[in-house]
């Protein structure tokens, strides 16, 4: 005798039969679980572990504050990680989203003098509580978030510059490269660290997926040819709607 299904498998099976029905289409905003749970005789939570299985699927989609939709279909964005990929006046996501004949763009938050965290602090080799701007990034393709970002550059580097704020000024937008070279600091490389892990619930309400859904962590820190660090970010990219390659460039 085969063990019975659990029931938010079988509220799964529900909700995915009645997407291919075309009960609900894509983009369609679903009943509220209150609703669903009573027409289908089971409780709230059941219909949430049923819901937040088919979001880790990609069938569903949540929005914070909105509820639960059918989700479009969506093809996993590539993302492009190489020491080449910065060019003057232009951006590496955006081209990688106009490869796949999608609008890539970004919104962004600075915080200026914001006291580093340890961590920060030691990839950064300034002190703990030394003063940084701080920017965070959500990066869009097509206007739906697929890629998070938390930059730390050291503020000493930069007070008094026209690049001192990285999203604003002259120079806004322009990459950390390009942005040292204009205060006379030569970027000669940068350091890469992916880690696996599950999302945190606020990556999982900006990106729109569930909850440690599994993500990949990348502490990314820029040095100059003189050996010092001028920028370090943790960069979080979903697995469900993002692949990561590697460019390695060869020298002969």
């Amino acid at each position: 005798m085969e063990p019975e299904q659990p029931p938010y498998l079988r509220i799964a099976d529900v909700l995915r039969q009645q997407i291919a029905e075309h009960v609900w289409t894509a983009g369609d905003r679903l009943p509220s679980r209150a609703q669903i749970a009573e027409e289908c005789g089971v409780g709230e939570n059941v219909v949430r572990r049923a819901q937040e299985l088919l979001i880790s699927q990609g069938v569903l989609e949540g929005r914070a504050g909105s509820g639960t939709y059918v989700a479009e279909p969506r093809q996993r964005v590539r993302v492009v990680r190489s020491s080449a990929r910065e060019q003057p006046g232009g951006s590496p996501f955006r081209a990688d989203m106009q490869a796949l004949d999608r609008q890539g763009n970004w919104e962004s938050r600075t915080e200026a003098k914001v006291p580093a965290p340890a961590e920060v602090a030691a990839r950064l080799g300034i002190a703990a509580g030394d003063l940084c701007v701080r920017t965070v990034y959500e990066f869009l393709a097509d206007g739906r978030p697929v890629q998070l970002s938390t930059s730390w550059e050291p503020y000493d580097l930069t007070a008094g510059t026209l690049v001192v704020l990285p999203e604003g000024g002259p120079h806004a937008g322009a990459g950390v490269v390009n942005r040292m070279s204009e205060i006379g600091i030569t970027v000669s490389h940068a350091v890469e660290q992916p880690e696996p892990r599950q999302a945190s619930t606020e990556e999982a309400s900006l990106l729109g997926i569930q909850k440690a859904a599994l993500v990949t962590h990348i502490r990314r820190t820029y040095y100059s040819d003189q050996g010092q660090p001028v920028e370090t970010a943790d960069i979080i990219v979903p697995v469900a709607l993002c692949e990561i390659v590697y460019e390695v460039p060869i020298s002969r």
